[in-house]
């Protein structure tokens, strides 16, 4: 251990121990059948029994261990006493030994505040397209965020039964991001990602702009995030008010430490403040190289739709 970690250093190590005991209560229920499924807003917005419970595990686990730290999710949940069983109390080691970033090394748990989707790709998990399914810890400091944890739950799973199932990625500003191997699209191949669920002719009309040579169509903004570091896409184009903080905090972050750009569809950064609202309002565009490139093709029709906040 580094001397006496950074809280913030702290913190992470705590959301990376906790994402994976999510991802371990988002496995455990799918495989009891048991999902619960609830429709909030419709067919498309979709809260499970794996949703709940690793937001409670979550929000419990680093509340205890952080008592003044700002933590927001996306479900909302009835105050209830959270059973032992869902808190996690490890650290990830491996980031306690990490130099914590001077720019960050004298944070207070108060200017902290914690982004949570404990189930991003929820539609997905209901129909068994588990690899776009992931659990998001942001950290933010300053409206900024700098650090995240992306919980893959299911990665592998595609091996069957002899897969070791799961992994884990973080990243932090000023240190880098891993548990992955950076890789870049090609650089004459333009590979968009975008939605699968949420699409209209505003976010096809921005996708056909791009001039893309191939277009994914996946469910999750952490998986999508994957894609553009693991070089399986070079942009993730989502021209629509349908993403949320928790959504991108841990992506952008993630993005942001091996060099990448998250920002809406005027080219703006997003703010991770606990006041603002939590509608990603003009939508995302995120890019691992050449940002302006993608930026400078978003149709005008998209722009006056897409007010920037």
């Amino acid at each position: 251990m580094a001397g006496n970690p950074a809280v913030v250093m702290r913190l992470l190590a705590s959301a990376y121990a906790v994402s994976e005991k999510a991802g371990a209560i988002v496995r455990n229920v799918l495989y009891s059948g048991e999902l619960g499924i609830v429709e909030k807003t419709g067919a498309n917005d979709l809260q499970t029994m794996a949703d709940r419970l690793a937001q409670q595990s979550i929000c419990a686990s680093l509340s205890k261990r952080f008592p003044k730290i700002t933590i927001i999710g996306e479900e909302e949940l009835p105050a209830e006493v959270v059973m032992e069983d869902l808190i996690e109390n490890g650290q990830a080691e491996e980031i306690l030994q990490k130099t914590c970033p001077v720019e960050y090394s004298d944070l207070k748990e108060e200017e902290l505040v914690v982004w949570v989707d404990p189930l991003d790709g929820t539609k997905e998990y209901t129909e068994g397209l588990l690899d776009n399914v992931t659990v998001l810890i942001g950290i933010a400091y300053g409206g900024k965020a700098i650090a995240g944890v992306i919980n893959q739950p299911f990665y592998n799973y595609q091996l069957g039964a002899k897969a070791d199932l799961g992994r884990t990625i973080w990243g932090m500003l000023g240190l880098g991001a891993f548990g992955f191997q950076l890789q870049e699209v090609p650089g004459d191949r333009r590979i968009v990602t975008t939605t699968r669920s949420h699409s209209n002719k505003l976010v096809t009309d921005c996708v056909d702009a791009m001039e893309p040579h191939e277009v994914i169509r996946v469910g999750g903004a952490g998986n999508k995030i994957i894609q553009l570091v693991e070089g399986k896409a070079s942009a993730y184009v989502f021209a629509s008010p349908g993403c949320k903080k928790w959504d991108t905090c841990a992506s952008e972050a993630i993005l942001h430490a091996v060099g990448g750009r998250l920002t809406d569809m005027h080219g703006n950064a997003y703010h991770y403040d606990a006041n603002v609202k939590h509608m990603n309002s003009a939508g995302v565009l995120a890019t691992l190289r050449n940002h302006q490139y993608y930026a400078s093709r978003v149709p005008q029709s998209v722009l006056q739709a897409l007010k920037s906040n």
